[in-house]
């Protein structure tokens, strides 16, 4: 099965960049590929609406990836304890996946989400998920590789969303 980061990032000319770290483990030990596509027309952001915007690049970018088993996007995967449901809710229903949602920034209806500390931050993540226990999203998140607080895959789907040069796997 394969394990899917993704991210991302809206250009000023109306484009969005998204990317993918894949691996064939949840731990991401073995990096298998990066990919990145530009999606020509990314749609506008619309309040209580972030996933209409995000959807369809993580799909672009997800195209080809054949057996994937795994996703962890930045964000949440549902907004409150009742489900109200984020990006990683609307992509567990359009993949059929397990999703772990990572979000950096606290929201204040999301109180069942996981606070999980990496590194030497003060400051923690905040771990969602659907298809797969929260507890154990959480603990996923916290020994993925990286001795910072967002773990490596995460910052470099950030990172090549942005940008950076995909290098090749191995």
């Amino acid at each position: 099965m394969t394990t899917a980061a993704v991210d991302v990032c809206y250009l000023p000319d109306d484009t969005a960049r998204a990317a993918a770290v894949l691996a064939t483990d949840p731990s991401f030990a073995h990096v298998t590929a990066e990919i990145t596509v530009l999606v020509e027309q990314a749609l506008p952001y619309e309040p209580g609406e972030f996933f209409r915007r995000e959807l369809p690049p993580i799909q672009a970018v997800l195209a080809g990836v054949t057996r994937l088993g795994l996703l962890i996007v930045d964000g949440y995967v549902d907004l409150d304890p009742h489900g109200r449901k984020g990006l990683g809710a609307h992509a567990h229903a359009v993949f059929g996946v397990p999703v772990i949602g990572v979000a950096k920034s606290p929201f204040a209806a999301a109180t069942h989400a996981v606070p999980v500390r990496r590194g030497s931050s003060a400051q923690p993540l905040y771990v969602t998920s659907a298809g797969l226990p929260v507890a154990e999203a959480a603990e996923l998140v916290r020994r993925m590789p990286g001795r910072f607080r967002l773990p490596d895959p995460l910052r470099r789907a950030d990172a090549l969303s942005r940008g950076a040069p995909v290098r090749p796997p191995g």
